[in-house]
Order: C-alpha cells, then sequence, then structure tokens
C-alpha cells in the first residue's frame, strides 16, 4: 500500500513539475494588471544629464560590435561594461551552477565583466537585459520573469538611481509562424505578457522597467524596406542579418540606434552612421539614405510605445 502511495505520489509530482514546465512557473506572480502596467508608464522619464555607463547582459543578439556602435552614437564619457554567452537564458547568468554555453568565446575581450560584479557594484547608469530566445522555451523552462525581478532588484540595491530596461529580441528568419507575425504577436504576448508584467509584479510597490523595442523597430523597418523595393544597400530582411537571426553591422546599427534613443531618450536623427565594429575595423556604411529611414523609424517606434519611458 505504502509503494503504490509512493509511486502515485511520484507521478503526481512529474504531472504537476510538466504542467508548471519543469521550473518554478506555479509559483509565479500573475500578470501585473493592465490598468496598473499602463499606469506604470504614464509619465516619460526624464532624459539623462550626462553620459551613461551600461551594463549589458545577455549573449550573441547583443555582441560586441552593438554595444560598441552604441558608444560611438552616445559620443565621449559613454562607457560599458557586459556579460555574454550563446543563447544564454538570465536564470544562468544568475545561477553559479548554471553552465553559460560560449563564455570563454563571448567574453575574451577587454569589455567584459562578471555580471554579479559588476551589478552590485553600483557602477552603473543603466542595466540592459535580454532573454535567451526561442523565448516560448525560456517562458516555458527558465523562469525570465523571476529572474528578470532578481537582477532588477539586485542593480537597484547597490544602485537606486540605475535604470533597468528590457531588450526585446527576435526569432529566426524562417520561423513556421511568420518572422513578422511573431514580432506582432510575441511582444504583447510574451516580452510584455509573460515577462515583463509578470516580474513586475513581485513588488508591492514595482517600479518601471523599461522596453528597448529592437524587435518592433526591425519589423518596421523592414516593412517599409521591401514595400519600397529596397533603400542603399538593403534590399530586404535578410540584408540586416549574416545568418538565420544574428544582425550583420546594418542590423547592429538599426539596434545601436534603438537602443540610443531609449537609453539617452534624445532624437537619434542626425546620428553618424559611418562607424566601426568592436575591433575597430570599418563597419559596413548603410549610406545616409537607409541611416535616415532607420532614423525616423526608430524614433517613431520608440515615441509610440509608452514602455520605453522617451516622451513623443
Amino acid at each position: 500500500m505504502i509503494a503504490r502511495l509512493k509511486r502515485q505520489g511520484s507521478a503526481l509530482l512529474l504531472l504537476l513539475l510538466g504542467a508548471c514546465g519543469m521550473v518554478s512557473r506555479c509559483s509565479l506572480p500573475e500578470p501585473l494588471d493592465k490598468a496598473a502596467f499602463d499606469a506604470l508608464y504614464a509619465q516619460p522619464a526624464s532624459p539623462p544629464d550626462r553620459p551613461l555607463r551600461v551594463f549589458h547582459l545577455g549573449h550573441s543578439l547583443v555582441g560586441r560590435d552593438m554595444p560598441a556602435m552604441l558608444a560611438q552614437l552616445a559620443g565621449a564619457g559613454h562607457a560599458y561594461e557586459s556579460q555574454l554567452g550563446w543563447g544564454t537564458f538570465l536564470k544562468a547568468h544568475w545561477e553559479p551552477d548554471e553552465p553559460i554555453n560560449g563564455f570563454e568565446t563571448e567574453n575574451d575581450h577587454p569589455r567584459y565583466r562578471d555580471a554579479h560584479e559588476a551589478v552590485n557594484s553600483g557602477d552603473y547608469d543603466a542595466l540592459v537585459l535580454t532573454e535567451g530566445v526561442e523565448i516560448r522555451d525560456a517562458i516555458k523552462y527558465f523562469d525570465p520573469a523571476r529572474y528578470l525581478h532578481e537582477w532588477a532588484s539586485a542593480a537597484r540595491a547597490a544602485n537606486p538611481e540605475i535604470s533597468v530596461y528590457l531588450y526585446e529580441t527576435w526569432h529566426e528568419l524562417d520561423d513556421p509562424e511568420g518572422w513578422l507575425e511573431r514580432i506582432d504577436r510575441d511582444l504583447e504576448r510574451y516580452w510584455e505578457g509573460e515577462i515583463l508584467r509578470r516580474a513586475l509584479n513581485y513588488e508591492e510597490a514595482p517600479q518601471p522597467i523599461y522596453l528597448i523595442p529592437a524587435g518592433q523597430v526591425m519589423a518596421r523597418f523592414v516593412r517599409d524596406v521591401e514595400k519600397r523595393g529596397g533603400v542603399g544597400p538593403i534590399g530586404t530582411r535578410a540584408d540586416l542579418f549574416s545568418d538565420n537571426i544574428h544582425f550583420n553591422d546594418f542590423g547592429a546599427y538599426l539596434v545601436a540606434l534603438t537602443h540610443y534613443a531609449v537609453l539617452y531618450r534624445q532624437d537619434p536623427r542626425g546620428l553618424p552612421h559611418r562607424l566601426t565594429r568592436a575591433d575597430g575595423s570599418p563597419a559596413r556604411d548603410p549610406g545616409p539614405d537607409a541611416a535616415r529611414l532607420m532614423q525616423q523609424i526608430v524614433w517613431d517606434v520608440v515615441t509610440q510605445n509608452r514602455q520605453t519611458g522617451v516622451s513623443p
């Protein structure tokens, strides 16, 4: 009888774990009420009054070149460090026993700093985090809302004045649901609904975690370029990527512009478009026409989404 009860208990536990995504999803808070969520971002944030020091935490959709381009756009005084991996989830960056695939390769550069050391130092004005993709797998198995909350709480404990950002990315170009269609739907249903709004609801009095809507910018730019039949050297969405998901120099420039507009809360129109990569080599120049369109679309998207904290 006892053995049978044990077997039944084990089966029930496995079913429960499966229902909870094999992690602690059963204990996750509900998403913050939509009205409360919107109210949290009703007032835009103030633009910084000095160059920022930024810590980037993520994976190869952050990369080395995009933060380097951001620093060039921001100008003298902007500083940054990062910790990256290959497709790394926030949980792996947080938990000491979780492996970070590609750690040695991705962090073999002068801008690397241990993430916990960096966040606990209080040295930074901004913490930019992104979750691993496929985003559905992250939500099912790796508890991104909890770990976004953990990182944000640690950063604010070290520096109450720090601003925290969630960088929205994208998925593979050949996604069966459709690349543009996924971007259109995933912001609300996953990045906001399952990650950001749940992370905010850990706190009785939540503070904003601002959105860097790079996926939305990508989609808007691709639609415009493909409708026009191409702008400068960019004819289709594939011209922003080096493979099925990683951006090339053009894509890195577009994402760096998005980071600049949100972090500095400044219109990026008129910024330079001849930049260098992190290793000092010249990046491919999108040219004046494509750069002008990128900058306009970035500002349109960023100012139309209140979660960015940017005033129109």
